[in-house]
Formats: structure tokens, sequence, C-alpha cells
């Protein structure tokens, strides 16, 4: 099959998830074309069948804002007629569902099928602003094939947008070759502990949403019972908050602003503990991604969280601001190192059995082959 694939080129759950199927689906013998206003940083280098198609956003003075969804149809109409596509796969339905739809319009002499995933915040945020909702849930009922990352996000896509056809669940994945527990040669934690203090961590875009205070306060509280550092990953507009709060705890030589990451997977084995006390995911793949590492989990009890880590068994979920508790199932697992081997032991486990690319993305497959018949 020849599948478009457009995507977000940042560091978010939905560019990622994007460029790993667009490598996923290319090992599998198929031809990627990724169209998006940069090329994603997963995918810099050569892969044997994707090919990049930047869009050119020109400006024009008749316009205040750069008409990007309008520039990205038009290029994904250009891209299908030249390569032949089968299929314009959209990752996030705003704008790229719309566009989508429009380059179909286009296409109407040609046999080719539109699929929307979602991935969280399309819906749980820019989708309940009132001036995106009939067009997302136009497109959502105009797509061939919908997917959701989560049933929680396919429940709450059915119920808020009064959706009546299928949204089918595929959920996100992560290669468990590549995300797997640190070997002496892939993490120097003695960098970052040089005296053999727990490592705790946290990674998301520093958005409100994801409550990076919280896990700064929980590792304060953690600090307080054993010697600890904590890596934070990422860049938001919470960062300045979270800066002062380390400050203001005295907590600056213990805690590490490593910014945005390329590939986590050289930073997450390191950490004995992840920390996600967020109060919306519609997945968690910085969870997933820990659990691969054989990392357990302290997060929130929301949205698609409890479908990744089971509660008590490969990390702890409790209610969102919970502190207390987070931090007391923090020292609880960090102070007993069979339980924390066994926590570890039942993560990787989870995600190599539930959540390893090869089961996800041959689920991807067989959708568009569905959507072909």
């Amino acid at each position: 099959m020849k599948i478009g694939i457009v995507c977000y080129p940042t560091h978010g759950g939905s560019g990622v998830i994007a460029s790993e199927l667009a490598l996923g689906l290319a090992k599998r013998g198929h031809e990627i074309h990724i169209v998006s206003y940069a090329t994603p940083f997963r995918l810099g280098s050569f892969h044997q069948n994707v090919f990049i198609h930047e869009v050119d956003v020109s400006t024009y003075p008749l316009f205040k804002h750069p008409p990007y969804a309008l520039t990205l149809a038009t290029k994904l109409v250009d891209v299908a007629l030249e390569y032949g596509l089968d299929f314009i796969h959209a990752h996030y339905a705003v704008p790229h569902a719309t566009s989508a739809y429009l380059a179909k319009k286009v296409l109407a002499s040609k046999q080719i099928k539109t699929v929307t995933t979602l991935h969280g915040t399309d819906i749980t945020l820019v989708g309940m602003d009132k001036s995106f909702y009939r067009i997302i849930k136009f497109n959502i009922e105009e797509s061939d094939g919908v997917t959701a990352v989560s049933r929680y996000l396919q429940e709450r896509t059915l119920k808020e947008f009064a959706i009546r056809r299928e949204i089918r669940i595929i959920h996100n994945f992560v290669d468990t070759r590549r995300y797997k527990p640190a070997s002496p040669d892939s993490c120097n934690r003695e960098h970052f502990a040089p005296r053999g203090e727990k490592i705790l961590m946290h990674a998301s875009n520093f958005r409100p949403v994801k409550r990076v205070t919280d896990t700064v306060r929980v590792f304060d509280q953690v600090r307080q019972n054993m010697p600890a550092k904590l890596l934070l990953i990422g860049e938001g507009s919470a960062r300045p908050a979270v800066q002062q709060l380390v400050h203001e705890l005295d907590l600056t030589r213990d805690v590490f602003f490593l910014g945005e990451q390329d590939y986590m997977e050289n930073l997450v084995g390191c950490a004995d503990l992840f920390l996600l006390p967020s109060e919306q995911e519609s997945f968690g793949l910085a969870a997933l991604e820990a659990l691969a590492c054989g990392v357990p989990v302290i997060g929130t009890s929301i949205g698609g969280l409890p479908e990744v880590v089971s509660d008590g068994e490969t990390g702890f979920l409790l209610e969102v601001g919970d502190v207390e508790g987070m931090s007391r199932k923090a020292v609880e697992l960090l102070g007993d190192p069979e339980l924390h081997a066994a926590f570890g032991r039942r993560a990787r486990e989870r995600a190599v059995h539930c959540f390893d690319t090869e089961l996800i993305v041959p689920r991807y497959e067989s959708f568009y082959r569905e959507l072909l018949d």
C-alpha cells in the first residue's frame, strides 16, 4: 500500500506515534509519504520506503495568518497524484483531518481513503472549543476510518460529539527493542547520581495539565526520606513556575532540567521511578516508554492511564493532586528493592506483551485492508 501520513513534527505523542507507525509500516514493505511543515524529529535520517514532503507555507499581505490547512490540502493532492496514494492518514483532528477531507474532495475521481487518528488534546481541549466543535464532528463522521489511542478517548469522543459511527481502538505502542532496561553502557547514572541516589523522572510538554509542580512536590517529600535526584525532560509554558518552585524548595542541586530530548530511550532507563501526575492523559505514551524500560510509574487514575499502568502491579495510580499519596507510594517502592524489582519486571512484561510495535502496527495494517475491501 501507498500511505500518506499527516502529522505534527514536534515532540508530542501524536508526532511520535505517527513517525513510529511510518517506520513500522515501511519495514513491512509499504510506501510511506510523510506530509508536514517540517521533518518529524524521529525521521531525521534516511529510512527505506519513507519519503518526506514538507509543506511550504507562504505568507501573503492579504492574510493575517498563513492558511496552513489549505496549503496542506494542496500538498496532499499533489503527493496523492504524483505517487498514487491509497490512503491519507491524518494524525490529530485539527487541522489535519480537515485538510485530508478537502484533498479527498479534490481527488474525487481517484479511489483514495482517509483515516483519522484521534490522539487526545485534539478532542479533550481543542475539540471542546465551540469554534472547532462542528468541524471536528464533521471530519470524524466523513472519514472513511477513525481510530482512537485509548478506550477512554473513544468513549469520550462518542459521547461529547454525539458520534454514531465506529471508532476503532488502536492503542499507542513502543518499540521494546529500543526501549528496554538500561545496561551499564546505555545509561550513565553516575553523571546524575554520583553517590548512588535514587533517580526519579518526569517527561512532558510542561503544559499546566501535566501538573509538573506536583512532580517537584512529590520529589521533595521523597528526598526527605532518602537521597534522590529528579530529571525533568521537556519544555513548555509551565517551566518558569516549575523552576521557581525548585528554587523555593531549595532543590536546585538535586533537580536537572534536560529540555526536549529526541531519543528518550537513552534516558528513561536511568530512572528508578517515573512520575506522571497529570490531570488529563488520553493515553500516556511517556508512561508506556517507562514501563518498557522496566521503570515503575506513579501517576493519576484518570483518562487512558489505567489502560497503560496496572495499578498495584506496574505502578500506582492515585487521584489528581494527591501529592501525599504519591509520595508515600514512591517511598514504598524505592525503599523496598524486592518490591521495586517485581514492579519493574511486570512493567517490562506488560509493555512487551500488550503494546509492542510488532503487535500494534499490524492492527493499523489490517484496518487499512478492511477499508479497501
